[in-house]
């Protein structure tokens, strides 16, 4: 049952910082206490942080928060603020007397957009923090998704508005699996149920076609025009599982991603998903799931990451010189 969006799961709480003028932000996800982290990597041009540390053969287990930023590389620095707000609240591995947050990060590039010299920095991120809630929150142009755009193929110039997304699904033996992703992919946008077109590069005539489509029979594109992108994200649940399969849900949630993304994980990608399991009771006394719910949660996280992306663009709008999908929907330009 489709249920919202990731704070669905207990231990989640999500917040934003959004410079709206300058079309760009940050997004963090505070995964609460006990939770187990993962990542899976699959675009060829990431920018990201302290994702080693959650290999199943490392060494710390427990993560903090997750951030997701624009302002590419530069971004990663809203991490550090979220690292000041953790800290002062005592979240983090504990070395002696001393705590250090674990959060990994990942970042979009979006300064072809807005105005490049604003990027989100450590003040960013601990305002993310600060107004962190286990509440519903803002889709679309918000946080990480204000200046997150689709469709390149052609160029920046025929893209269409990217954004930020979230839903959840409640299996019924209790469990809840979110996801939460931030969009700014190459390639188009389909529903994963029946690929139709969502959003895709604009032709001359103003109408979307499939990103696919384009690389398949276009021997015209520009390769320097497609740019930079990528699509990261977050997908939790409150059952506890181990770091390998955490892990196993990180890889499980580009399932989800090439749903949705056609094509995705390309050259220009960075594509980046972090998986939390937060567990709904202390650690020590709740049994690890077996492999039969694992494959359940699996599920749901492929369907609520493929979703996710659906809804981040679903509620966009447009900004200067970069339509909706549902601006060119209204239009009759699909």
């Amino acid at each position: 049952m489709l249920i919202g969006n990731i704070t669905d799961v207990p231990g989640i709480k999500v917040g934003h910082w959004t410079h709206k003028s300058a079309l760009t932000g940050c997004t963090v996800v505070l995964c609460g206490e006990n939770a187990v982290g993962g990542v899976d990597v699959r675009g060829s041009s990431p920018g990201t942080r302290e994702t080693d540390i959650l290999g199943s053969d490392k060494r710390v287990e427990v993560v903090n928060a997750f951030m997701l930023s624009g302002g590419s590389a530069y971004g990663l620095a809203a991490a550090d603020g979220a690292m000041k707000y953790l800290e002062e609240i005592g979240d983090g591995f504990k070395v002696g007397r001393n705590v250090v947050p674990i959060v990994p990060s990942a970042i979009i590039f979006d300064l072809g957009v807005g105005d490049p010299s604003v990027r989100p920095d450590s003040s960013s991120g601990y305002q993310a923090c600060g107004l962190a809630s286990q509440g519903i929150f803002s889709q679309g142009n918000v946080g990480a998704g204000m200046g997150a755009t689709v469709g390149k193929v052609l160029g920046a110039n025929r893209s269409v508005k990217g954004g930020l997304g979230s839903d959840s699904v409640r299996l019924s033996n209790g469990f809840t699996v979110g996801a939460l992703v931030v969009v700014n992919a190459i390639g188009s946008i389909h529903d994963p149920n029946n690929g139709d077109l969502i959003a895709g590069p604009r032709s001359p005539d103003g109408s979307m076609v499939s990103a696919s489509d384009v690389l398949i029979s276009c021997d015209e594109i520009n390769e320097g025009d497609i740019g930079v992108n990528t699509t990261i994200g977050v997908v939790a649940t409150d059952a506890t599982l181990t770091k390998s399969q955490a892990n196993r849900l990180a890889s499980s949630a580009h399932d989800g991603l090439a749903l949705s993304i056609r094509p995705a994980h390309l050259i220009g990608d960075g594509d980046t998903i972090f998986a939390v399991s937060t567990g709904r009771e202390s650690r020590h006394d709740q049994e690890v799931v077996t492999s039969y719910t694992l494959n359940r949660i699996i599920a749901a996280t492929i369907k609520c990451t493929s979703q996710a992306i659906v809804n981040a663009i679903r509620s966009a709008t447009s900004i200067p010189d970069v339509p909706s999908a549902q601006e060119l929907n209204q239009s009759g330009n699909l």
